[in-house]
């Protein structure tokens, strides 16, 4: 069985093409179908751990897609004037601001819990 890594990258006719489903990608199909990532069960926690002392605020366990989550992650980091990044399904945000990003996420309407010491 022959496993073909290369294919179609660029056409003149249609732009850009998708590695996935070899479609023009504004036709793509194959990254509309993707699954929530978390559970639901909203959990924001502060962790120094691995970070040189440095405190980072995270929330896990939000049900939303990969946009969704980058769109609420930069709006979460706004409200608290700091940096973060989004990985794997966790939002971080530099800095304690637990409390902060609980009273946002209550009024988005989210039901989130303290998680740690």
């Amino acid at each position: 069985m022959k496993h073909s890594n290369g294919g179609l990258v660029y056409s003149t006719e249609s732009g850009r093409m998708c590695p996935g489903c070899r479609q023009p990608v504004t036709a793509c199909t194959c990254k509309t179908g993707t699954a929530p990532i978390g559970d639901g069960n909203v959990r924001v926690a502060r962790q120094t751990k691995g970070r040189g002392g440095k405190a980072v605020t995270l929330v896990k366990g939000l049900a939303l897609d990969a946009a969704a989550l980058a769109a609420l992650g930069k709006a979460l980091r706004t409200a608290c004037g700091s940096g973060g990044t989004v990985k794997d399904g966790v939002i971080e945000v530099q800095g304690d601001h637990c409390d902060r990003l609980m009273e946002e996420l209550t009024k988005l309407g989210h039901r989130p819990k303290r998680a740690g010491g």
